[in-house]
């Protein structure tokens, strides 16, 4: 399906708040829940219904799963026992472990998992089988319900549970992360840092340990003391390792939760520890400090206490930093504010996010490798009017996010590669063409162009005027994203393909009749012809005439007008009202014709008589049509074919409705002005979908 951009302009960060409903009855979670309690029922979750197309998308069950509720699982369930902690979290038959890791990171949290897990619910008093669960999702908070059915077999849980088997906090949010994004299956892979965001809105930093900076330990101990999700994991060179154990008891392709960090003194120097916590509750660390290991014999009770070290296979162990550097590959850190992880002083920041998509034909350009699309991807303009306190840059973190992805996964969508580049500003008001990146280097990037679902990076700029171009690697890619833009001080975005601009140029005055030179003469000869006794050229005429003289039109690719199209051109000429064109309205629409022939000449780059759509918005723009990126679409998505080309009666088809629309909409606007309510953009978009 297409994707289409819906979003004008920049929006405000939003700060966590009443959550939006999410079901499809319109009803909030109270409201759902009260209903079933009156009503003497137990909630039963259409939108996400206990059925195996919830389970899987692309297999069926390979044993036969049995939903249950809790209360038929065990005697006396329990919503959250002894409080939520991370050893609630024990992995079972979904390779989710990135989300287990995150929500085992996030239980370190208390704020934020209050947030992510409601306390307004449990199996006591008011219980009706419903549960609640809120996500942040592109720049807001979502509140997703679900029934507390889980799949079952033999009376045990099958994807996640907690060690205590009469807790269900875990399971029932795991249910709802999959409503989220469509099926179990869905959760199938990932990164940590994706459910980490999910989980608080944060904004993700990602080190990599053999480049990590000297002050390691101080970032990892300050990203836990302000309550930022850690994860680490090792890589993978190919599929086969994926989970394979190394002889340190490490699982390569695996989320770990970065649980603690520490120093102990050991044999008279101080010794720097990192906490680390495997999802699956048990297979651990062997090397030094692991939980048996002689490196504790020579560390006192108190200190061992105060440690929590504990001899136990339960998925968590210590280890020396130095270690953990040398084995683990990755660490994400999900920052709940994106203060920098190295300065001291926290400051608030200032937090724009504007939505948009790259489609197919318009605005899926690709990277700057590929120069004769780069330049049609969104642009977006950014102002930065001072530095930092006391600096002369400014500190700009820019994020970008595709949307959707792991919920499109069952239609075949996989994660795109995507970064996005950083332009000093020309001047311009206008989207940028392709000149200019042809001649003008990047100020700044994202250090790689990656297939994650969200790129961050840190940049300092002096201040000024710069373009922003967010894109897929490769061209023709489509998805929805989401850009949000951090800084120290204000900085003034805005979408420069969010706007429409019109400037068409008034039709000639018709010359008198007297004054007419020899070819006007022969011009009016040819109507006379065309137009019979009564003078006037009708639909059927026009179309007659358009056709037998542009298909013998060398260098385009012309198929043929339709009766509609020819009458929607009379409609555009027709001044007098009458349905028909006489002399000098048809006159106007020839010279139009001419202009718009040697229009699409110009544009046929390769001379095969059709336009590239990506050539489309510099092409409306030289009759007078800056469209704004939402209209661009519509007009592709209409007009192309699905080799992304034009032929000239597309291209004539086009030009005629987008003038149409935009008369009709000068007309109405200065006869009844309280009477119009939409701006050209909204009017156009209206009639364009009609």
């Amino acid at each position: 399906m297409p994707y289409l951009h819906l979003a004008p302009g920049p929006q405000e960060h939003p700060t966590p708040r009443d959550a939006r409903s999410t079901h499809s009855s319109g009803q909030s979670f109270e409201q759902l829940r009260r209903e079933c309690l009156q009503k003497g029922v137990l909630f039963e979750d259409p939108d996400f219904p206990a059925t195996n197309s919830s389970l899987f998308y692309s297999e069926r069950p390979p044993i036969p799963f049995v939903w249950k509720r809790p209360g038929e699982i065990v005697e006396n369930p329990e919503f959250i026992l002894g409080g939520a902690t991370r050893t609630d979290i024990c992995q079972g038959e979904l390779g989710d472990c990135w989300l287990l890791a995150a929500i085992a990171s996030l239980t370190l949290n208390e704020k934020a998992l209050a947030r992510v897990v409601p306390q307004d619910q449990s199996f006591g008093p008011g219980y009706a089988g419903i549960f609640h669960f809120q996500f942040w999702q592109h720049s807001e908070w979502l509140d997703v319900v679900v029934d507390d059915r889980l799949p079952t077999f033999r009376d045990r849980l099958i994807f996640l549970h907690s060690a205590d088997h009469n807790e269900f906090w875990s399971a029932l949010l795991e249910k709802a992360y999959a409503k989220l994004n469509g099926s179990y299956e869905a959760l199938k892979g990932g990164s940590a840092i994706e459910a980490m965001e999910d989980f608080t809105g944060g904004v993700a930093e990602t080190f990599a340990t053999k480049e990590a900076p000297e002050n390691f330990y101080e970032i990892l101990e300050k990203a836990l003391q302000r309550g930022s999700l850690v994860g680490c994991s090792i890589d993978i060179q190919n599929s086969a390792e994926s989970e394979a154990r190394t002889p340190f008891g490490l699982i390569k392709g695996h989320a770990y939760t970065v649980t603690g960090i520490d120093q102990v003194l050991f044999r008279g120097r101080k010794t720097e520890l990192v906490r680390v916590r495997n999802p699956w509750g048990q297979v651990e660390w062997n090397g030094a400090w692991s939980d048996s290991s002689s490196e504790w014999r020579a560390v006192g009770p108190a200190e061992q206490q105060r440690l929590s070290h504990a001899a136990l296979d339960d998925g968590e162990f210590w280890m020396a930093l130095s270690d953990f550097k040398a084995h683990f590959d990755k660490v994400e850190i999900c920052n709940l504010t994106p203060d920098a992880l190295e300065e001291d002083a926290l400051h608030k920041w200032e937090v724009t996010v504007h939505q948009g998509s790259w489609v197919r034909g318009s605005t899926a350009g690709g990277c700057r490798n590929f120069l004769d699309t780069f330049w049609t991807n969104p642009q977006f303009r950014l102002s930065l009017t001072e530095g930092d306190d006391g600096q002369e840059a400014c500190t700009l973190l820019v994020a970008l996010m595709q949307k959707d992805r792991r919920k499109l996964k069952r239609f075949g969508a996989n994660v795109l590669t995507i970064g996005y580049a950083i332009y000093q500003c020309p001047g311009k008001e206008d989207h940028l063409d392709k000149d200019f990146f042809r001649y003008h280097a990047s100020q700044a990037r994202s250090k790689t162009f990656i297939n994650l679902r969200e790129v961050s990076d840190r940049f300092k700029l002096p201040p000024g005027e710069y373009i922003l171009i967010p894109s897929t690697f490769e061209p023709h890619q489509e998805a929805d994203f989401c850009l949000r833009i951090f800084s120290d001080k204000k900085t003034i975005s805005r979408d420069l393909d969010g706007h429409v601009d019109i400037d068409l140029p008034e039709p000639p005055k018709p010359t008198p009749r007297d004054q007419e030179t020899e070819e006007e003469q022969q011009f009016r000869a040819l109507f006379e012809r065309v137009a019979g006794e009564d003078m006037e050229v009708t639909p059927e005429e026009l179309e007659h005439v358009l056709n037998a003289v542009l298909s013998k039109k060398k260098g385009v690719r012309f198929e043929k007008l339709s009766l509609i199209s020819c009458k929607n051109i009379v409609s555009l000429m027709d001044t007098s009202g009458n349905g028909k064109l006489d002399f000098d309205e048809f006159k106007v629409f020839w010279e139009k014709l001419k202009a718009w022939t040697n229009l699409f000449l110009r544009f046929d780059a390769d001379k095969s008589g059709t336009m590239s759509s990506y050539e489309l918005r510099t092409a409306l723009r030289a009759t007078g049509f800056q469209l704004s990126g939402r209209l661009l679409q519509l007009v592709v998505l209409r007009y192309a074919d699905q080799d992304l080309q034009l032929g000239f009666d597309d291209f004539l088809n086009c030009l005629v409705r987008l003038e149409n629309a935009s008369r009709v909409f000068q007309a109405l606007s200065t006869k009844n002005k309280e009477f119009i309510h939409l701006n050209i953009n909204e009017f156009i978009n209206l009639t364009m979908n009609i």
